[in-house]
């Protein structure tokens, strides 16, 4: 049974050391795998029982989201007995993906989580709002808590309520942390602004769901907003149920960093081929130690790219940048390629705007968008909307007005993370 203990971080060992455990971890994950998982038995039933090098990850199967849809049942590698705990999320089927953890994963979790906040500069004297659910089968708002109670700190677990609730407690002035989703974390910032509650005292954001970092590794309109309200605090993360592992910033704030024990990453071009650091692919990920569902190059859908320079902080792994679209979710209008992001970067900047959702439709070369937004201030018009993303995008989209409660409803309706993409493409 793995043991995860916050005594040693093996991303700060030497890279011989690193190399060694993060070795012997995966050729324990292959075994382990051949062992217990219905799929990977079959999968792997070709391949030579023998140890392989960090360099021979390659020769292992890839696994996709369908492959995990189409077969979720015979990914459970643990006994009904040992699964403490179960989420769910949709597939690319639309079906619903049971995710089953055991109490080692659950314990791992915390581990990573921890991991993520001890780098982010957390200690156990801090006091954590948690604006995120814990309940809905998020994985993540669980993962939170759990890693805030690991490092010692004390956790505020406040989760999805309102602008005057947070505030309130905020205002008592212990608050010296929050982990939230950013868009709603500006909100918040505002909303204190203009009832001039002083905020001072939090040092840190754990942002989540949502990249605050452009391709140059600056941070986004959304991020510069944030900064605004709490200079210096903004750290960004990343991370899915599926792989059970986060991606989060450390004092430097130049990329995720994943713990070294936890996770085995690459980035692939459309062929499933590595690509080297610098270069944007899909983020795939091996995530050790898992023993509820255990996964073997994951392909998470998300493009990003590795950073390869030290990181300041010390830890000797790669980092991963960014987040700077999802695969499924490229554009093609009219010659141009790009990502919903393109719009959302625009719409982040301009403070009279409430909230947006996209939705891309057509069963031609080239996409149709639409784009709803939603205003607390002016309007389309007195805003320069249209003119502002063309001078962005070269592009000129379909756009419409909505109301703040049609907007909101629309976006945190649906999903247990704000959601502002909807493809309605025919296949």
């Amino acid at each position: 049974m793995p043991s995860f203990s916050l005594e040693n971080d093996l991303s700060l060992q030497s890279a011989a050391t690193i190399r060694t455990e993060q070795e012997r971890l995966l050729n324990e994950h292959v075994a382990y795998c051949r062992r217990h998982s219905p799929y990977y038995r079959r999968l792997l039933a070709g391949l030579p029982e023998r140890a392989l090098r960090l360099e021979e990850l390659p020769l292992l199967p890839l696994t996709s989201k369908g492959d995990l849809a189409e077969h979720n049942d015979d990914f459970i590698a643990a006994p009904q007995r040992a699964i403490a705990d179960i989420c769910f999320t949709s597939g690319t089927t639309g079906r619903p993906c049971r995710i089953a953890y055991t109490t080692s994963d659950l314990e791992r979790l915390a581990y990573n989580d921890a991991r993520g906040f001890l780098a982010a500069g957390l200690s156990a004297d801090d006091t954590v709002l948690m604006t995120c659910t814990m309940d809905r089968c998020f994985i993540a708002g669980l993962a939170y808590y759990l890693g805030v109670v690991k490092i010692g700190a004390a956790a505020v677990r406040n989760g999805l309520t309102s602008m005057e609730s947070h505030a309130e407690i905020i205002r008592d002035g212990q608050i010296t942390a929050i982990v939230g989703v950013p868009s709603f974390l500006a909100k918040l910032g505002h909303y204190l602004q203009d009832k001039g509650i002083d905020a001072s005292g939090i040092r840190h954001l754990i942002c989540i769901g949502e990249p605050l970092r452009t391709r140059a590794m600056g941070l986004t309109p959304l991020g510069e907003k944030l900064e605004s309200y709490w200079p210096g605090a903004v750290y960004s993360t990343y991370a899915s149920s599926e792989i059970v592992t986060s991606f989060t910033e450390c004092a430097g704030r130049c990329g995720g960093h994943p713990p070294a024990d936890l996770a085995l990453v690459e980035i692939l071009d459309d062929a499933g081929q590595p690509l080297p650091p610098g270069r944007e692919g899909e983020v795939t990920v091996t995530p050790l130690q898992v023993t509820g569902m255990p996964l073997l190059r994951f392909r998470t859908g998300d493009i990003s790219f590795q950073l390869a320079a030290d990181c300041p902080c010390g830890r000797r792994t790669l980092r991963l940048g960014p987040i700077l679209g999802r695969k499924a979710q490229m554009l093609k209008v009219r010659g141009t390629t790009l990502f919903p992001s393109a719009f959302f970067h625009v719409l982040d900047q301009i403070d009279g705007v409430d909230n947006y959702y996209l939705e891309v439709s057509g069963q031609a070369l080239s996409d149709e968008i639409d784009l709803y937004i939603s205003f607390h201030a002016g309007d389309m018009d007195s805003l320069g909307i249209e003119d502002a993303l063309f001078a962005s995008t070269r592009l000129h989209v379909n756009l419409h007005s909505v109301s703040c409660t049609e907007a909101r409803q629309k976006v945190f309706g649906s999903s247990r993370k704000p959601v502002r993409f909807f493809d309605l493409r025919q296949p």
